[in-house]
């Protein structure tokens, strides 16, 4: 029995390894791991083991770290003391071990077995309780996020070293490779470790929760499996070559999550305090220099969205086909990041082909051209998706300059149309409206003693325009607004 003490250490070694490393790949089942849900993450292997302890049987389950793997002492059985399993698959260590029945040929021995057992297995019930609360709560600490100085080895070493930011660890590995976003084996790790904090938002695709990663706040787009084929498009779009913009949503990680009981899609981005475009301008107004630079930067973002970079590492055009307040983010510094690109097309222009889903009519009926109220758009030509960008930029525009409180005079939020068509209108009451009677939103006159609101006014018209060719492009639009002076005031 001179063996128990030493395989019970060796037993104990991998939850402390488990502990400090929970930042990895393989899930497997955990019983230390509380504040994780019983489950630990590891690029070695599931661990499995049963050991004698006072006369019992223990069974332990953990994570063996890939350097403890390689080591090759963790994966091995003590003849009649421990018996121990390791495997590769997801929670694949959820089993049932046994020790064998040992045989005792000699009766004298089995009469000192109770001293024997307690001189020997004491201590090392000791230090193994020890050891356990020390990884649990180098655990706990590792999985903390009050602070950047979170003891986490993803945080310290490989990935955010010498003190750098989620932000410029996107930048770094997206200029350095093709520019399509992090490896797909980083955004696993840094999906695998954040920490849900709250609930901000619901939407047809799922949820959406603010997350901790590694001391910063990042905006977790939580999808059901059954919209598999929605996360998949986002995230395939969100990682096209040279995508990435200030005013795009900056796309961190796409992973699946199995708890198993259901399976979870994660969509990682930035998180972005301020929220949409809609909630802001529901809380309060903007100023003219706040207008301008909310409407150029939309502008903006949408223009890069549309532009085709050719190029080995090139971009194709790209149309959202979803524009809209609630699908717009503002950021920290009041400008926008256009976000929800889970219904936008690629165009490609060699092949001269358009990677589109089967069903055309998709999108928010408000915000819906006229071309696709009426079915009449010609989905051959690439064109056609952005000048129905086109027409949704207007009356998004519409919906900024009112909240403007030029001269102080201000008016209510609204939605589009909200004085024309119900609150969830049907595509055949705004086809009555936008088709059949061709309104559009009413232009206050106060706009004209403004000049940025004039010349807000006058894009927004050429942008809802019903021909779709006689609407400006999103490149002509940021070029008109960058050329706007930012008036201290309102000039006649």
């Amino acid at each position: 029995m001179r063996g128990a003490p030493g395989s019970a250490l060796r037993a104990a070694l991998p939850l402390l390894g488990a502990a400090v490393s929970l930042c990895a790949g393989l899930q497997c089942v955990c019983q230390l791991c509380e504040h994780t849900n019983f489950t630990c993450h590891t690029e070695g292997a599931c661990w499995a083991s049963v050991m004698l302890s006072n006369g019992r049987e223990e069974v332990v389950k953990s994570c063996v770290s890939l350097p403890e793997l390689h080591a090759q002492v963790f994966c091995h059985s003590s003849k009649n003391v421990t018996k121990t399993e390791c495997c590769y698959t997801d929670f694949c260590n959820n089993i049932t071990l046994r020790l064998p029945l040992a045989a005792d040929p000699s009766p004298r021995p089995a009469r000192r077995w109770p001293l024997l057992l307690l001189t020997v297995a004491v201590p090392v019930a000791a230090v193994l309780l020890a050891l356990l609360v020390a990884a649990a709560a180098r655990g706990w600490r590792c999985r903390r996020d009050k602070a950047p100085s979170v003891e986490e080895p993803l945080c310290e070493g490989s990935l955010l070293g010498s003190g750098k930011t989620l932000r410029d660890l996107i930048y770094d590995m997206t200029t350095s490779g093709s520019g399509s976003g992090l490896p797909l084996l980083v955004q696993r790790t840094i999906a695998r470790t954040i920490v849900l904090q709250e609930i901000v938002g619901k939407g047809r695709f799922g949820e959406v929760w603010r997350g901790k990663w590694c001391g910063e706040d990042v905006a977790v787009k939580i999808f059901s499996s059954r919209d598999e084929r929605s996360w998949f498009r986002e995230a395939e779009i969100y990682q096209t070559v040279m995508l990435r913009h200030d005013n795009i949503l900056g796309f961190i990680a796409a992973d699946n999550k199995d708890n198993g009981t259901w399976t979870q899609l994660w969509l990682v981005s930035e998180y972005h305090e301020q929220g949409s475009l809609f909630d802001y301008l529901n809380r309060g107004t903007v100023t003219v220099e706040g207008m301008l630079r909310l409407a150029l930067s939309v502008a903006s973002g949408l223009a890069h969205l549309h532009m085709e970079i050719v190029g080995t590492q090139g971009k194709p055009a790209i149309a959202h086909r979803d524009l809209k307040s609630k699908n717009i983010l503002v950021k920290r510094n009041e400008s926008c990041a256009i976000a929800d690109l889970g219904l936008a097309v690629k165009h490609d222009s060699v092949l001269n082909s358009i990677d589109i889903p089967q069903n055309p009519r998709v999108g928010t009926r408000r915000y819906m051209a006229p071309e696709i109220l009426e079915d009449a758009m010609n989905v051959s030509i690439f064109e056609s998706f952005k000048r129905a960008d086109m027409y949704s930029l207007g009356l998004v525009y519409w919906e900024i300059a009112r909240r403007c409180s030029a001269g102080g005079i201000t008016e209510e939020y609204q939605l589009p149309y909200y004085d024309l068509v119900p609150s969830d209108p049907s595509i055949e009451d705004m086809r009555r409206v936008v088709c059949e009677q061709k309104l559009r939103p009413s232009i206050p006159n106060q706009w004209q003693s403004c000049e940025a609101l004039r010349v807000l006014g006058r894009l927004m018209r050429e942008c809802w325009r019903s021909s779709g060719a006689a609407r400006l492009t999103a490149l002509r639009v940021k070029k008109t607004l960058s050329q706007l002076c930012v008036p201290e005031g309102c000039k006649a």
